[in-house]
Order: C-alpha cells, then sequence, then structure tokens
C-alpha cells in the first residue's frame, strides 16, 4: 500500500526562527483572532476541507476548551474580502514535547473552494509569527503521510522531520519521491 494511503502520523519541528519565510496575504485577505463563537466556523473549516478525522464541537472542546482564553492570542482566522470565515489554524503550545517547552502549529485548514490562491503560506507564517512573538523558540506539529500538500508547505517553511522509529524513516524515505521539498 503506498505511503499516503497508509496515512501514517508524522512529527515535523523548526529550532528557530531564522529566515521565517515572509509572505503576504492576496488581496482582499485578512487575519483576525478568535472571538467568542467561532468554534462553530472551526468546525465548518474543517469539516469540509479534513477528510481524516471526525470533526465536531466535541473534537474543538477537547482540543481547546480547557483554555479558551489562550485563543484570542493564539487562534487566527482567515477571512475572504465579504469576512466570511474560510480557514483557521492555532499557535498553541505544549510545555512537554520531548522533553521541552515547544510552540504548536495546530489544525491547519483553509475551504476546498478557497485553496490553491496563495492563502496557505501567509496562513502559516502569521501562525509562526505570533508563536515567536508569544516568546516561542521553536515549534513542532504533527501532520500524516496522506497530506502531501501540508507537508510541502511545512517543509518550505523549514520544518523537518522528527523521526522516532524505524516505521517512520520508512514512510519518510517512501514519501521523499512525492515532496518538493525532499527531506
Amino acid at each position: 500500500m503506498d505511503v499516503t494511503e497508509r496515512n501514517v502520523r508524522l512529527t515535523m519541528a523548526r529550532e528557530n526562527w531564522d529566515r521565517l519565510p515572509d509572505f503576504a496575504l492576496p488581496a482582499g485577505y485578512s487575519v483576525r483572532w478568535y472571538e467568542p463563537g467561532d468554534e462553530r466556523h472551526w468546525v465548518e473549516i474543517h469539516v469540509v476541507a479534513d477528510r481524516h478525522n471526525d470533526i465536531t464541537l466535541e473534537l474543538f472542546e477537547r482540543e481547546f476548551g480547557g483554555a479558551k482564553d489562550l485563543l484570542k492570542d493564539r487562534q487566527c482566522y482567515l477571512c475572504d474580502a465579504n469576512d466570511r470565515v474560510i480557514g483557521t489554524a492555532t499557535a498553541w503550545c505544549n510545555e512537554n514535547f520531548n522533553g521541552g517547552a515547544y510552540g504548536r502549529v495546530h489544525w491547519v485548514a483553509i475551504v476546498p473552494e478557497q485553496q490553491g490562491r496563495g492563502l496557505a503560506k501567509p496562513l502559516l507564517r502569521a501562525i509562526c509569527k505570533r508563536l515567536r512573538d508569544l516568546g516561542h523558540s521553536r515549534a513542532y506539529l504533527t501532520t500524516s503521510s496522506a497530506r502531501i500538500a501540508a507537508i510541502n508547505l511545512y517543509r518550505s517553511f523549514g520544518f523537518v522531520p522528527r523521526i522516532s522509529n524505524a516505521e517512520e524513516a520508512e514512510v519518510w524515505r517512501e514519501l521523499n519521491s512525492k515532496l518538493d521539498y525532499p527531506c
């Protein structure tokens, strides 16, 4: 079975913010930060953009409910020219990732009809910049081997594989031929 069909969970990290790429949003688009009620937008975006997870309001609550006071500074929403929310990503944190404190790029998604318009890189730039501004000197993220476009995006931002076992090493070897930015 192809590595993309196996959909193996992968971890990537960026150990510093040196040479962080800069991308501006296309004209008409904007970003804003979490406001009460955005839980509904988060679910709506992920339901249509994420075919690998069961997206529900309960999932949002499990992921963020215990720390909603942090969301106003950490959860970003991408809006179109009509202020319709079309994407989201979160600048989360983990005080004990592999034994240390890391920022976390978490739950990145853009609705399918807006994908391919140059929005993912500015959205990821906003999250990385926010992590840096919040004092995180490094960051990690999780993704899966089925998400080639996402892996290419993360690689273009300097995220590298965190390999913890032989299976993951083999998955990355198989993925290399599919990536724009091989490891």
